[in-house]
C-alpha cells in the first residue's frame, strides 16, 4: 500500500502516520519527493485497514498492484538522485555519473596509474575489484583487503569516490569500511540474503542486472534492498545472455527507458561487460548516453594485454579520453552534462 501525504503535511504528520503503520505490525518507508512525501507500506499480505485515510496530512491511500512497491514510480514520481555529501558527484542528476577503472585491483602502481588518467579525463568514481567472482576457480580472485586499502589510497590522492563489489556477507562488511558505493554483481543479483544485507548498509548500492534477468526480476532485486531501508540504489544494465556470439553479452539498451518509465531509480550502463570487446565499448557508450542512461561504468587499463582480468574489454587511457570527449557532445543533445576534465598531478610525483 501507498500513503500519499498532502502538499502541506508536516514532519509531525508524517511521523504519526509511520508510527501507526509500525504499530500495526507493518513497515513504513517514508520517501520525500519534490512535491510530496509518500509512505510505502510493506509486510501487508492482504488488504489490512488501519484507518490511515482520516489522519491529519494524509491525501490518499492507494493499493499498489505492482510486485515491486518501493522501486515503483507509484511511490515516487520524481527521479531519485543519489548524492554524496561534500562532493558534486551524483547518480540521477543533470550530470552523468562516470565510473572508470580496471576490472581488478592488481597492484598499487597499477591502480594509481589508471586513477590518475581517468580522473584527469573527468571521471568522478573509480571502479576496481578487490574481490572477483570468477567462472574458473583458477582465475585471479582479487587481492581482498589489500585491494581495498589501495582503493582507499586512490580516493585520498585523487578525490575519486570508490565503487567496488561485495561477493558475500563477509566481504560486504569490509567493503562498507573502504568504499563509497557497494556493488552487487550480476552473479549475485538474486542472492537474496546478500541483497537484504546490502539493504541494511549505510552505503549506496550499485545493483547489476543478472545475466538472464527480466526487467521485473531486476526491479524485484532492487526491491529486496529497499525493503530493508536502504533507498540509495543505482541500477546497472551490463548485458544479458542471448544466442549472439559476436559479443560477450547482448547489451540491452532498451531497458534504460523501460526502467525510467516504471521506476524512479537511476540506471547506468556497463558497455565493457555488455560487449566484452574493446572496439565496441565507445560506440555503445555513445548509444547509452543517447538513450538516456544516468551514467557509465567503463573498464580502463594502462596495459590491458597484461591485465589479470578482462583485458580484452578494457580501454586504453587514450581511448577513454576520446570516449569522454565524444559523449560530452551527445550529452548536450539530450540536455545532460559530462564532468569536465580535471587537473591532476602525476601519481609518480606524489
Amino acid at each position: 500500500m501507498l500513503v500519499v501525504m498532502g502538499a502541506h503535511a508536516t514532519e509531525e504528520h508524517v511521523r504519526a502516520v509511520c508510527q501507526k503503520i509500525e504499530a500495526s505490525g507493518l513497515r513504513a518507508h517514508p520517501i520525500p519527493g519534490a512535491q510530496r512525501t509518500a509512505i510505502g507500506i510493506t509486510g501487508n499480505q492482504g488488504i489490512v485497514e488501519i484507518g490511515l485515510d482520516e489522519m491529519p496530512g494524509v491525501a490518499e491511500v492507494i493499493r499498489v498492484s505492482k510486485p515491486y512497491k518501493l522501486v515503483s514510480r507509484d511511490l515516487k514520481e520524481d527521479n531519485t538522485v543519489v548524492r554524496f555529501p561534500g562532493t558534486g558527484a551524483a547518480f540521477g542528476g543533470a550530470e552523468l555519473a562516470i565510473i572508470a577503472g580496471p576490472c581488478a585491483i592488481e597492484s598499487r602502481e597499477q591502480a594509481l596509474t589508471i586513477a590518475e588518467r581517468v580522473r584527469r579525463a573527468g571521471a568522478q568514481f573509480f571502479r576496481g575489484g578487490a574481490y572477483k567472482p570468477r567462472t574458473s576457480p583458477y582465475s585471479f580472485q582479487g587481492l581482498g583487503e589489500e585491494g581495498l586499502r589501495i582503493l582507499a589510497e586512490v580516493r585520498e590522492r585523487f578525490g575519486l569516490l570508490i565503487v567496488t563489489e561485495a561477493i558475500d556477507n563477509e566481504s560486504l562488511e569490509l567493503v562498507e569500511e573502504y568504499a563509497d558505493v557497494v556493488q552487487i554483481g550480476a552473479r549475485n543479483m538474486q542472492n537474496f540474503s546478500l541483497l537484504k544485507r546490502a539493504g541494511r548498509s549505510r552505503r549506496p548500492v550499485l545493483l547489476k542486472r543478472g545475466m538472464s534477468a527480466t526487467l521485473e526480476e531486476f526491479l524485484m532485486a532492487a526491491e529486496y534492498v529497499m525493503s530493508e531501508g536502504n533507498y540509495s540504489v543505482i541500477l546497472c544494465e551490463r548485458g544479458v545472455r542471448t544466442f549472439a556470439d559476436h559479443t560477450r553479452n547482448t547489451l540491452d539498451l532498451s531497458v534504460v527507458p523501460a526502467v525510467h518509465r516504471l521506476s524512479h531509480l537511476p540506471v547506468i550502463v556497463d558497455p565493457s561487460h555488455g560487449t566484452g570487446k574493446r572496439n565496441k565499448v565507445t560506440p555503445l557508450s555513445r548509444a547509452a548516453v543517447a538513450v538516456g542512461a544516468d551514467g557509465l561504468i567503463v573498464e580502463v587499463h594502462h596495459d590491458p594485454d597484461r591485465a589479470l582480468s578482462d583485458g580484452m574489454q578494457s580501454l586504453y587511457p587514450d581511448q577513454f579520453d576520446e570516449l569522454m570527449s565524444e559523449i560530452r557532445q551527445i550529452a548536450a543533445v539530450v540536455r545532460r552534462e559530462v564532468p569536465a576534465p580535471a587537473v591532476v598531478a602525476p601519481a609518480t610525483a606524489r
